[in-house]
Formats: C-alpha cells, structure tokens, sequence
C-alpha cells in the first residue's frame, strides 16, 4: 500500500480530532486542537489529510453558510441546521418526504442518488438569550 493510501500517524490524530468533536470543525478548529495536544503538523498536512480522510469516507466535508468547510465524522445519512444567530451547528436526523423526492426527480428528470438540505433557525440557547425582559 502506498503512503498515499496509509492512514498515517497524522491522519489517524486528525481523524480523532473530527471523530470527538462536537462541533463540526473547521480546519483551523482542527489546527488549533492540534496545537492544545502539542501537535506540529503543516497546514498543508492538515489539508491534504481532510481530503484524504473525506475521499475514503471516513469524514464528511460540509459546505454550509460561509467560507470555510467543516467536518464531520457522521457519515451515515443525515442533515444540518445551522443556527443564524451564533453558527452553531447541529445534526438532523428525520427522513426527506419519499413524496418530495420523487416530484423532484419528476420535474427535473434525475435519478436523485444523493440529498442533502441545510436548515437555518435559532438554536434553543439564542431563543432564550433574545427574549425580551419584561
């Protein structure tokens, strides 16, 4: 097997990284946990690890609102929300209507493989921050 198909030493710490988060992280999140375990790894290795990790399956990238990718080492089935007020972000597990889906392939004449739907709302935490004190 080649380097290229190794899970590295590197690989596998950035694995555990995205594995115990809760957060979804971002790669400099991930950088920056890197560095609380006294961990030197390149931006570079950061980087192409993601991908590496993401190709094979073992992480999901996820391209929400913003600039910046985060992780996720969910890979089953599964949606997110996104919370407008602090970016939170959460996972949401209830199913697609079968019957959306399938007017979906109907209008546009795909064999859908694949779905994914972000969802944006106040998180519980920024409900209650914001109510007004009366």
């Amino acid at each position: 097997m080649t380097r290229k198909g190794t899970l590295t030493i590197q690989r596998k710490t950035i694995l555990d990284i995205v594995t115990m988060a809760t957060d979804h992280p971002t790669a400099a999140d991930v950088m920056e946990r890197l560095k609380e375990r006294g961990c030197q790894f390149a931006y570079a290795t950061v980087y192409n690890s993601l991908r590496y990790l993401t190709d094979e399956g073992m992480i999901r990238e996820l391209k929400l609102d913003g600039d910046s990718s985060r992780y996720d080492a969910r890979t089953e089935d599964h949606q997110h929300i996104v919370c407008v007020s602090c970016g939170r972000v959460d996972e949401v597990f209830t199913d697609a209507p079968q019957e959306w889906l399938h007017r979906v392939a109907e209008e546009t004449g795909y064999d859908i493989q694949e779905q994914q739907y972000l969802f944006k709302g106040v998180c519980a935490a920024c409900k209650i921050s914001t109510k007004p004190i009366h």
